[in-house]
């Protein structure tokens, strides 16, 4: 079947504003559907002069008459007869569209107080709709979680006071600590006693016209309550309160908060033990007189540095993502001093970034950033030496697929290198990072005019 903004377009000469009316009326009817104990239908006359079903919804609290959906089906004259009744559907003064409502009249329902309370609700909503009062400016259908009838709800008068409350309303009242009669008392009382505190804004949401929500906590339980008015002529004549039992999601909400926390602490002391590493053995370097064996140290503090930026990142964004350009820009920005540097090789140097990969995984962010590390430091320290003054860190992505290049103005690479071969260890971690961790790929090529390092790797 066409969806129904594409049914009323080909066939109807609806506004797009009426077409969006009647798709917000098609997202909150089923609350109407579940009142009335019917199906409902729209239909609207297209340009043919004939009636389209453009929408139908059953209800969950009945049988429904249509096993087969019929929306999108076209018929020369509306359905006459018992059982059915249609109601007018406005939008700023003019019927759009009917509304039919469907009801069994060979099955008889009891017609007790909560029944009769279902009904009576159920037609001033639809009055509503030929007012253009429903559906509300704030979608019931938006409400996370959406709320339902027969999750149990009250019924106020304009005051505010209780005039009915359904069992599973009084049940949820109930649970929170509530032991007395509903009728006849005012909503905020009751709620100011359930939750021990004033809830001032409470009175200000039972005289709004717009569907607002609070939240009843005692007793361990937690119960939203949806606030629904009651309009004719744009005056509240009343209020429907639908209730929904929400004590297990705040629960579960609690939880990953609390989650989420402990997380971002671990990151957190992750990173200053890091960082306390990296001080003690810049200390040890100092005291270190053999230059091999100092530069050994310079390199792992280096390297424990890149790391502890990752877990800076994490600890600082409350993500399971690291925003790696944020990560790569602090590390370039401590590049050249990180750097081995003879004094031949002192002078001004520029690494910037270029593109950009976005947010990515812990488990690719902690590798990339060792290799993009070493990679700099490894262009600082032997392609910058005597000629050069610059290194690019491209980024490319396309998807899921990666491209990093690292590239200087250097003296490029020396005669016979081979990738495989070489000594460096600063290439060795990359290599092995990049196959290991990242199952990626490196290539390293160069001439008179520079060096270029290219990484590729795909998120898995």
């Amino acid at each position: 079947m066409q969806q129904l903004d594409e049914l009323l377009k080909t066939n109807s000469a609806l506004t797009s504003d009426e077409i969006n009316h009647l798709k917000k009326l098609a997202a909150d009817w089923q609350l109407i559907a579940d009142l009335s104990f019917a199906d409902l239908a729209i239909w609207v006359r297209t340009t043919a002069n004939k009636e389209l079903a453009i929408a139908q919804v059953r209800a969950a609290t009945a049988a429904t008459l249509f096993p087969n959906d019929f929306a999108g089906d076209q018929v020369d004259e509306l359905f006459v007869g018992e059982g059915v009744d249609y109601f007018p559907i406005k939008f700023q003064q003019k019927v759009i569209a009917q509304m039919a409502r469907h009801r069994n009249p060979g099955t008889t329902r009891s017609s007790g107080r909560l029944e009769n309370e279902y009904q009576e609700i159920a037609l001033q909503l639809l009055e509503m709709i030929g007012e253009s009062a429903f559906p509300y400016a704030t979608a019931i259908s938006s409400l996370n979680p959406s709320p339902r009838v027969g999750d149990g709800f009250i019924r106020l008068d304009k005051s505010g006071d209780i005039i009915f409350a359904s069992p599973n309303g009084r049940s949820a009242l109930s649970r929170l600590g509530w032991e007395s009669e509903l009728e006849g008392i005012s909503l905020v009382d009751v709620a100011n006693r359930i939750s021990g505190e004033s809830l001032a804004t409470l009175t200000e949401k039972i005289k709004s016209n717009e569907v607002t929500q609070i939240e009843l906590e005692s007793r361990g339980g937690v119960v939203e309550l949806t606030l629904l008015p009651l309009l004719v002529s744009s005056l509240r004549i009343g209020t429907v309160v639908l209730f929904h039992n929400v004590t297990e999601i705040r629960r579960r909400e609690r939880e990953l908060l609390l989650k989420d926390a402990t997380i971002k602490e671990i990151h957190h002391r992750v990173k200053n033990n890091l960082q306390t590493v990296s001080a003690l053995l810049r200390l040890q370097s100092r005291r270190v007189e053999d230059l091999k064996a100092r530069g050994a140290l310079d390199e792992a503090v280096r390297r424990i540095s890149s790391i502890a930026l990752v877990h800076e990142t994490l600890s600082s964004s409350g993500k399971d993502e690291v925003d790696f350009d944020t990560v790569v820009d602090s590390l370039i920005s401590h590049a050249v001093d990180l750097a081995p540097r003879t004094p031949s090789s002192v002078h001004e140097i520029s690494v910037k970034r270029l593109g950009s990969l976005g947010a990515l995984d812990p488990k690719v962010a902690t590798p990339l950033s060792l290799i993009v590390t070493e990679l700099v430091a490894n262009a600082i320290e032997h392609g910058l030496t005597t000629t050069g003054s610059k290194v690019d860190v491209i980024f490319s992505r396309t998807g899921d697929s990666c491209v990093v290049k690292i590239e200087d103005d250097g003296v490029g690479l020396p005669k016979g290198f081979n990738l495989k071969d070489s000594s460096n260890l600063g290439l060795q971690i990359v290599r092995t990072l990049t196959e290991s961790e990242l199952k990626g790929s490196l290539e390293i090529s160069g001439n008179e005019t520079g060096t270029s390092a290219q990484l590729r790797f795909e998120i898995r």
